[in-house]
């Protein structure tokens, strides 16, 4: 099969970069410093040499397409605020000189591609948080951005419409949050939305196909497990809820997209930690479930994307 630049894979100074999504961390037994690779172009599932720089749970990811996958936060023995780095050019790891904030874990990431990283919210030692930090991509600098999540919040879901906004969805804190906050790129400004996701939940993950939608999966709530799926269009911040639902309810789980062509979403728990990846097709929003799954079932973990949207 020939490969297209821009479908499976992207180009950079003359080299293909395959696009995949990268599944990392997590807690099975213990904590996982291990990094999952998904190749778009077949759906295979290799692992990376590299990892995380400690075994830990509860990271956020957002992608650089064409460039680098970014891990920021999480828990080892203590809350992390050192943020690792994935070349994508060669699976390659590095841990940036800028750090979050406040060491927090179970904080949400969206990005926009080809700027900068958005990381939001989370559970540090002060309690929940509030705050975004943002990573400029061409120095992987960090600034705080004046603007704040609505409320301070834990196990929330971040997702982006590349070159717009950041959408952040649900959370924990005094109660399960069914609302959304989104972040206008143009001037780093946060707004809520009107609409909200069908059930109030934390432990969820999201998704984007760049351009068109948002998509938030999973979780827990005060009904329990949830299997769902809500679409956020982006042309009027609209939701609706997809007739197709995860192979099981669960939540802690991780997400990340093929933008243009469909979202993978991996991992979690159920009533046991879980190995599969459940796709979602953009073209109908129709799901199937990979013959691939990650190396160990885990719950916890962080997803970020090479999508070829820069």
């Amino acid at each position: 099969m020939a490969i297209i630049p821009g479908i499976y894979a992207s180009q950079i100074s003359g080299h293909l970069i395959f696009l995949a999504a990268y599944f990392a961390g997590g807690s099975d037994t213990a904590n996982i410093s291990g990094i999952d690779k998904i190749a778009f172009s077949a759906d295979t599932k290799s692992t990376l040499s590299a990892t995380l720089s400690t075994a830990r749970y509860g990271p956020a990811g957002a992608a650089n397409s064409g460039t680098a996958a970014y891990f920021a936060g999480g828990h080892d023995t203590a809350n992390i605020s050192g943020i690792d780095k994935i070349a994508f050019s060669a699976d390659t790891k590095s841990t940036l000189a800028a750090t979050l904030s406040t060491a927090r874990e179970f904080l949400a990431g969206a990005a926009n591609s080809g700027t900068a990283a958005y990381f939001a919210g989370g559970d540090g030692s002060v309690g929940n948080i509030s705050g975004i930090d943002k990573i400029a991509f061409s120095g992987d600098t960090k600034s705080t951005l004046a603007a704040t999540l609505s409320t301070a919040r834990t196990y929330l879901a971040g997702a982006a419409n590349s070159g717009t906004a950041a959408y952040f969805a649900g959370g924990y804190d005094t109660a399960y949050i069914a609302g959304i906050d989104k972040i206008a790129f143009s001037g780093d400004t946060k707004s809520t939305l009107s609409t909200t996701l069908t059930t109030a939940r934390g432990y969820l993950a999201g998704a984007a196909n760049s351009g068109t939608a948002a998509y938030f999966a999973g979780g827990a709530g005060s009904v329990g497990n949830i299997a769902g799926i809500d679409k956020i269009a982006f042309s009027a911040d609209t939701k609706s809820t997809l007739a197709a639902t995860l192979t099981t309810a669960k939540f802690l789980l991780a997400g990340a997209a093929n933008s243009g062509t469909a979202a993978y979403f991996a991992g979690g728990y159920d009533t046991a930690n879980i190995s599969g990846i459940d796709k979602i097709a953009f073209s109908a929003d129709t799901k199937s479930t990979l013959a691939a799954t990650l190396t160990t079932a885990r719950a916890y973990l962080a997803g970020a994307a090479n999508s070829g949207v820069i």
